[in-house]
Formats: structure tokens, C-alpha cells, sequence
């Protein structure tokens, strides 16, 4: 009963979905705004839909309804309550209905707001959002049904059990962030197309979807600096980022929405890069599909994707019609997009903000080649490449520097024109300044000449950024506010620039740890017998014996005990494990590490132990490696600023848009 509730509730969902697009196409179509407010509705019932079909699955999971395939491939009996939830997404199936209704909500709630401010706009929205709800819907429907009941006449007296890897407690929340990040890009992608379609190319969708976007971005960032903390407990790298294919598919949308973002800010401010903001955004949005296809289709190998699947071609059929409907209207449209302003000068803070694009771009470029050289060199050659991490490092490492360089002098960059001499003056002492630090570094024995080039970067940048906050600070201390109402001032009626700001500073101290593992990561790996010692750098080890103890569901765990002396004094005692899950044979390595600003000390077991006596130790001594966590927390503490709803903004970008004429283009 409840399955086939599930069922016709997707189903139900579906055809709501076909209707709110055919019946918003018709709508405007006819002049009868009475369909374009159905179709408003229709998408706004959607999301129930979706929501009661998606309780009834977390239902069955936690009833322990094996009749359904589903719940008997991801779910236990023994299996925790709070994993049975996150077992939604623990599978092909669970996770697309999972997506649905993300999708729906980031949907209902977009049409649900700004109604009657765009109703020019509001027709073609509900139609282009439609099209991606109708075509996942349709997934679930059709092809990837989590109602499926089992095969078998006899109903299984227990499950598989979740996989090993998604039991990680990163993973309950990694997964949710990547989703709403990819889903969010869709109601801006929305808005592109229905300006795009509709003639209304002025600033109008950017300012309705401004804080969608940011909102889409901010999930997404989180969903990547989580995944690289679930990588760095749970696969045993010794890192946060192995440069994985689905790692880089969740990596490529954020690079080009990062991009999006910059680029907004000149045609809010000049009335510039109305082509290339479309273009963006477009690109975004087929990136996030693409990105999705890679997950599921097993068409690249990674720890992190689904089995092969029969949705492969289905994804590739549509990201090819999506493609084909955008790349129309911006051609149609390409004459009326031309800028009416140019760039006045290559040091103006219009040039900056395309400087930056096209560093993001080409960082995109080498990503997306690399990630998908597999499937290029099986086409031309029928076998299968691979790209390796040094490889990626080595084409990278130039553009992430010279990114990080430009952190630092754009904000220094006027609009309409710039002056070289002005630059060079106000860059002079952080350089200094960066140039001492530096030095200090090499007389302290740090003589990697590609570290002290990266601190030199990062120090410059950093001082540069922390100047903007002293400038802005005094300028208010000057109107006879103290240091803190200053600051907080500053922060609340700069919302976007300050917040990015911190976005800046965050994305830098990130940078620090980067340098640090990449560059100064040492490695070993040895067989020890009880009582051997391992030394790596200060620390030495002693490895003091091996237990075995069964685990919650059909878990053995397998753990050992070692104690960690750095310069000859104990620091801690570590505990690096292998469990074993009996029912599917899948085991896991879990590390153990000794964690201080400055480093990582980080042990796991090489391979299963058999012997209490003997195990197989791989070490690795990560410098700095806190610090990219830590630039993560200031990054979406600066994202959250940037995308903080100020009523008083609001209301001002309100009033300039009706008293705005608007321009919509003609010859439909």
C-alpha cells in the first residue's frame, strides 16, 4: 500500500509538472493569464507531491520493508535509525527521488515569490524550470522507480545494509549540500532563458535570481569542503582532494557559477557582459547536469559513483536538447545582448573582474579535459587513459597562483579607468612586507622555492584585503563612530563587497594549507612487529598490538593501538581501524591522527591485518592541512554575509527597477 502511494504520488508529481509547462506555454501564448496562474500553482503542488512520496520511502527503510528492492539494497535490520533516513540517498533510485524534491522545492519557492514584480518573466520561468523537473521526474518514474518491489517470491528476512563508505557521518550531510547547490543553479538558469526568450534582457533576472544564485553557490561550496573532509577520514589518501572524476564534476559547476558571480557585478555596474553572463549561466546549468551524469552513469570510474546505469544515455539526450533550446535564444538574441559601454582601460576593475573569468575558465577547461580524458582517449585510441593528481597539480598550480594574485589587486582597481602608478604605490609595502615574511621563511630553512613563492602570493593578497577593511573603518571612524560600530556598519551596508571580502581571506587561508600538504607532505608505509618504532619527521611511533571486536549491524572491526612521541615526548595514543562489513564483504579504513594548527600526524593500516602481532602502517605527515578547514569556515562565514537579505537594499533595487524602462526585444 504504501509503495504504490509512493508510487502515484511521483507519478501524480510527473504529470503536474507536464501540465505547469504546457499550460504556462499556452498561457502567454493565448494572453490568458488564468493558465500562466495555473501553471504557478501546478509547480507549487509539485513539491507535496514529492515530499509525500519521498516520507513514504523513509518509511519503508525504516519499517524494514524488504518486499521493496530498494530499501533491501540500502537498509538493515541492525542498521541505525538516523542512517535509515539518510538511506534516501544512499542509492541510485533514492537519491533521484531525493533530487526531485529538492528540485521542487528550490522551484515552488522561487515562483511562489516576486509573482506579480515579473510577469513578464514568470511564463517562460515556470516553462524552462519545468522541462529539468519533467525530465528527473520522468527518471524516477520510468526508469529508476524506488517502489520497485523484489524480484524474488520470497520476501529477504534482512538487507544489504548501507555502503561502507556513506556511512560516514560527513556523508549524511555532503550529499544534501552537493544536491541543493546543483538544483539551486536551476532557478537562475530558469530566469536566464525566460529573459532570453522573452526579449527582457536588461539586469531585471539578475537581480531576481541575485540571491538564489549566491544561495545555490554557498551549497555547493559546502557540499565540496565537506566531501574533502570525507575523503581526508574515510578513504585514506592522506589528503582532501585526490582530483576523483566525481570529485571534479561537483568542482566544474562551482567554477563556472564562481565565474557568474564575478561577472554580475559589470553588468549591474556598466551595462556590460550581457552575452557573457548568459553564457555563464547557461554553461553552469549544463554543468550541473553533466555533472550529474557523470555520477550515475558510470561512465568514468570513481569510489564515489553509482553503478553503471541504464540513465546514461537519457542524461546525455538531454543535456544535448538543453544545450540546443539555450544555444537558439542566445543566438536569436546575440544583437540586442551587445555591450553599449567597452572597456575604458585593461587596469579598470571591469578588466580585473575578466581577468578573473578567464583564470576560472581556463582552470575549468583543464579540469573538465582531464576528467573526461578516459572517454577522449577510448574514442580515439580504444583504450582507456588516466590523468593522474601530479598532473593536474602541475597544469593548475600557475593558473591557482595567479587567481590568488589577482585577489589581492583587483579591489585595488577603479571602475571606468586605472592608473599604473596608482597601483604600483598602493601595492608597494604589502609586497615589502610579503618580500620580508619570505625571507624570514628561507632563513628558517624553507627553501622550496615553489612554497615561497605561494606564501609570497598569499601574504600579499591577504595584507592587501586586510587593507580594504582598515580603509573602509577609518573612512566611518572619520564621521565619529568607534572602531567596532565602524566595522559592523561597514559589514551591514556593504553586504556583497565586505562579504566577499571575507570570502577572499577565506579562499587564501585555504591556500596556505594547500601549499603546506602539497609541498611539504611527507610519506612512509612499513610492516611493524609488535614493540617496532616508525619514525617520520619529529614524530616516532610505536606500534603496541592489535584487537578485534565485533561492531553495531554486521560490522568487525579490526583496531590497533600506537603510541606517538614527537621530539622523544608522548603526544598521544592513536587508534587506526579496518571494518569489515560481513553481509557485503566491502571493508573501510579508517585513520587516526594527531591534529594541531600546524599539522597532522596521520596513521592508518595499509591492509587488513592477520596477526595480532604484525599490521602494515602507512603514515603521513600533512603540514598545515587544519588550515584548509579552517579557510573553509571563514569562506561560508563570508558567503553567508554576501547572501544576507537586506530589507533596506531591497527596497532600493525595488524602486530603481520600476522607475527603470524597460527593454524587451521585439520580432518574436
Amino acid at each position: 500500500m504504501i509503495a504504490d502511494l509512493g508510487y502515484f504520488s511521483v507519478l501524480l508529481a510527473f504529470v503536474t509538472a507536464v501540465y505547469a509547462a504546457v499550460s504556462s506555454w499556452y498561457g502567454h501564448k493565448t494572453n490568458n493569464w488564468r493558465w500562466v496562474e495555473s501553471a504557478r500553482n501546478a509547480t507549487l503542488l509539485t513539491f507535496p507531491l514529492v515530499l509525500l512520496a519521498s516520507a513514504l520511502l523513509v518509511t519503508s527503510i525504516v519499517r524494514n520493508d524488504f518486499s521493496l528492492d530498494y530499501v533491501w539494497r540500502v537498509s538493515s535490520i541492525e542498521m541505525p535509525t538516523y542512517l535509515k533516513y539518510t538511506a534516501l540517498w544512499g542509492g541510485q533510485a533514492g537519491s533521484l527521488l531525493f533530487w526531485n524534491l529538492l528540485l521542487a522545492a528550490f522551484t515552488a519557492t522561487a515562483m511562489a515569490r516576486k509573482w506579480d514584480e515579473q510577469r513578464q518573466l514568470m511564463p517562460y520561468a515556470i516553462m524552462v524550470g519545468s522541462f529539468t523537473q519533467i525530465f528527473f521526474l520522468g527518471l524516477t518514474v520510468f526508469v529508476e522507480n524506488p517502489f520497485t518491489r523484489i524480484a524474488s517470491a520470497v520476501i529477504p528476512l534482512n538487507g544489504n545494509g548501507l555502503n561502507p563508505l556513506l556511512r560516514h557521518p560527513g556523508m549524511i550531510i555532503h550529499p544534501p549540500m552537493l544536491y541543493l547547490g546543483f538544483t539551486g543553479f536551476t532557478i537562475p538558469y530558469a530566469f536566464a532563458m525566460a529573459a532570453l526568450i522573452s526579449g527582457k534582457l536588461d539586469d531585471t533576472w539578475i537581480r531576481t535570481t541575485r540571491r538564489w544564485t549566491l544561495v545555490a553557490w554557498l551549497f555547493l561550496s559546502l557540499g565540496l569542503i565537506l566531501g574533502g573532509r570525507w575523503a581526508y577520514d574515510v578513504l585514506g589518501w592522506g589528503g582532501y582532494w585526490g582530483w576523483d572524476p566525481v570529485e571534479n564534476a561537483s568542482l566544474i559547476p562551482w567554477l563556472s557559477g564562481t565565474a557568474f558571480l564575478h561577472s554580475v557585478m559589470i553588468q549591474e555596474k556598466r551595462d556590460m557582459f550581457k552575452m557573457w553572463n548568459l553564457f555563464l549561466i547557461i554553461l553552469t546549468y549544463l554543468l550541473v547536469i553533466y555533472g550529474t551524469f557523470i555520477v550515475r552513469s558510470g561512465v568514468i570510474s570513481s569510489v564515489h559513483a553509482f553503478a553503471q546505469s541504464a540513465v546514461g544515455p537519457l542524461f546525455f539526450g538531454f543535456i544535448a536538447v538543453m544545450f540546443i533550446f539555450s544555444a537558439y535564444w542566445l543566438t536569436m538574441r546575440r544583437d540586442a545582448l551587445a555591450s553599449k559601454n567597452s572597456l575604458n582601460s585593461f587596469l579598470s576593475r571591469e578588466a580585473a573582474f575578466l581577468y578573473n573569468n578567464f583564470l576560472i575558465l581556463a582552470i575549468l577547461a583543464v579540469v573538465f579535459l582531464f576528467t573526461n580524458f578516459p572517454i577522449i582517449s577510448e574514442l580515439f585510441t580504444g583504450e582507456r587513459g588516466f590523468v593522474g593528481p601530479p598532473v593536474y597539480e602541475q597544469a593548475l598550480g600557475p593558473l591557482f597562483a595567479a587567481l590568488v594574485l589577482l585577489m589581492g589587486v583587483a579591489p585595488l582597481t577603479m571602475w571606468f579607468r586605472g592608473s599604473a602608478q596608482r597601483l604600483g604605490k598602493a601595492m608597494l609595502w604589502p609586497a615589502v612586507l610579503a618580500t620580508v615574511a619570505v625571507v624570514v621563511m628561507f632563513v628558517l630553512d624553507i627553501r622550496i622555492w615553489a612554497a615561497l613563492l605561494g606564501f609570497w602570493l598569499v601574504i600579499f593578497s591577504t595584507i592587501l584585503t586586510g587593507l580594504e577593511f582598515v580603509k573602509g573603518t577609518r573612512a566611518r571612524m572619520k564621521r565619529g563612530e568607534n572602531m567596532f560600530a565602524a566595522y559592523s556598519n561597514l559589514m551591514v551596508r556593504n553586504r556583497r563587497r565586505y562579504g566577499g571580502y571575507w570570502i577572499h581571506i577565506g579562499v587564501l587561508v585555504m591556500a596556505v594549507g594547500v601549499i603546506g600538504v602539497e609541498l611539504f607532505q611527507q610519506e612512509t608505509q612499513r610492516q611493524l612487529q609488535v614493540g617496532d618504532t616508525l619514525t617520520l619527521g619529529q614524530y616516532e611511533l610505536q606500534f603496541l598490538g592489535v584487537q578485534q571486536r565485533p561492531g553495531a549491524d554486521d560490522l568487525i572491526i579490526t583496531e590497533a593501538t600506537i603510541d606517538v612521541y614527537k621530539n622523544g615526548r608522548f603526544v598521544k595514543t592513536l587508534t587506526p581501524r579496518r571494518e569489515l562489513y560481513t553481509r557485503t564483504g566491502q571493508p573501510m579504513t579508517i585513520p587516526s591522527a594527531r591534529s594541531t594548527i600546524w599539522e597532522d600526524f596521520y596513521v592508518l593500516l595499509a591492509e587488513q591485518p592477520t596477526s595480532p602481532n604484525t599490521i602494515v602502517l602507512r603514515v603521513f605527515l600533512n603540514p598545515l592541512i587544519n588550515w584548509v578547514w579552517a579557510g573553509g569556515f571563514i569562506f561560508i562565514f563570508g558567503t553567508l554575509i554576501a547572501a544576507w537579505p537586506d530589507a533596506v537594499e531591497d527596497k532600493i533595487t525595488a524602486v530603481q527597477a520600476r522607475r527603470r524602462p524597460v527593454a524587451v526585444v521585439s520580432g518574436d
